[in-house]
C-alpha cells in the first residue's frame, strides 16, 4: 500500500483551452477531447501556443500539473499574479481593499470554497480552467482550511451553496464566480445585491443565456463567446482588455474593475484586437 507521501492526486475534469474536455488522474493528463476553439490570443501571447490541438493542450495542462501541482496533492495554493487583469486579480484586490469580505470560487482539489485571503484567491483561481469535476486533495483542503470548504469530504462544486455558506460565516459582502446563467439567476434572486457575481467560462453560451448574464451579473469574461461580445456593444459599462476582454455589466462591477485598472495604471479599453477563433 503506497504511503501518503507518494499520493499524486485523484480524478479531475476540466473544460480547458478551446473547450477541450481534459481528464487528469494521478497527476497525468489521460484524456483530451477535440477543442472547439482553435486559437486563443492570450495563450499565444503568454505560452506561444499558435494552435489549440491535442498536443498543445496536453503539453500545457501537464505543465500546470508539473509546475504548481494542479490537480494533485502537491498543489501550491498561494501564487503570484499570472495575468495582469483577470477575475482572480479583481477579486484578490477587492478583498485586500475591503471592497469584498470573501469570495466563493470553484477550484481543483477543494471544489467550492469560501476564501478571504487575497493570496489564496489568486493562487487557487489564477491559473486553472473551467472545473467540471474534482476530488478532495488533502493538502489543498488543509491549506485552505476545511472550515472554508463547502464539502471537504467530496469537493462538491455548488456555487449557490457556497454563497449560502459565505453569508452563514458572517460575511456581508460576497463575490462569487459562476459558469452558468441558471446559477447566476438563482444566486441573484436569493441573495440580492449583497453578492457580486462574476461570470466565467462563457464560451458556448446562447444569446438568451448571455442576456441573463448581463441582467444579473456584475462582471463577465468574454472568453470565446460571440453573444457576450455582441451584447457588450450595448450593455457593457466598462471594458478591460482588447483580445479576451472582461466586461462590467453593472456599476458595481465597473467600480471593482476600475480599482484594478487604477492599480495597474491603465485606462479602460474601447476597442477589440485579435480574438479567439472561432467565436461561438
Amino acid at each position: 500500500m503506497p504511503g501518503k507521501e507518494s499520493r499524486k492526486g485523484g480524478r479531475h475534469v476540466m473544460e480547458a483551452l478551446g473547450m477541450s474536455r481534459v481528464v487528469i488522474e494521478d497527476g497525468k493528463v489521460v484524456e483530451i477531447s477535440e477543442p472547439i476553439v482553435k486559437y486563443c490570443p492570450l495563450f499565444h501571447k503568454h505560452r506561444g501556443i499558435e494552435e489549440l490541438n491535442e498536443e498543445s493542450i496536453r503539453k500545457n495542462m501537464q505543465f500546470r500539473v508539473d509546475d504548481f501541482g494542479m490537480c494533485t496533492d502537491s498543489r501550491e495554493i498561494r501564487l503570484g499574479y499570472f495575468l495582469n487583469f483577470g477575475i482572480s486579480e479583481i477579486m484578490s484586490l477587492a478583498v485586500s481593499r475591503g471592497l469584498l469580505d470573501a469570495v466563493v470560487i470553484a477550484a481543483d482539489g477543494c471544489g467550492t470554497a469560501v476564501l478571504r485571503d487575497p493570496e489564496i484567491i489568486q493562487g487557487m483561481g489564477g491559473r486553472i480552467s473551467g472545473i467540471v469535476e474534482t476530488c478532495p486533495e488533502p493538502s489543498v483542503i488543509e491549506g485552505i482550511g476545511p472550515e472554508n470548504v463547502l464539502s471537504p469530504e467530496t469537493a462538491e462544486i455548488n456555487q449557490f451553496g457556497g454563497v449560502h455558506k459565505a453569508f452563514a460565516m458572517g460575511n456581508k459582502r460576497v463575490g462569487v464566480t459562476v459558469a452558468s446563467a441558471g446559477d447566476a439567476r438563482a444566486i441573484r434572486d436569493c441573495f440580492g445585491d449583497n453578492v457580486v457575481i462574476f461570470a466565467v467560462h462563457t464560451t458556448g453560451v446562447t444569446e438568451e443565456e448571455a442576456g441573463v448574464l448581463y441582467d444579473v451579473c456584475d462582471v463577465i469574461t468574454s472568453c470565446a463567446s460571440k453573444p457576450i461580445r455582441e451584447l457588450a456593444k450595448e450593455r457593457a459599462v466598462l471594458q478591460a482588455g482588447t483580445k479576451v476582454p472582461v466586461y462590467a455589466a453593472s456599476q458595481r462591477g465597473a467600480e471593482l474593475m476600475k480599482a484594478k485598472l487604477d492599480e495597474l495604471g491603465r485606462e479602460p479599453d474601447t476597442v477589440l484586437e485579435s480574438s479567439p477563433e472561432p467565436l461561438i
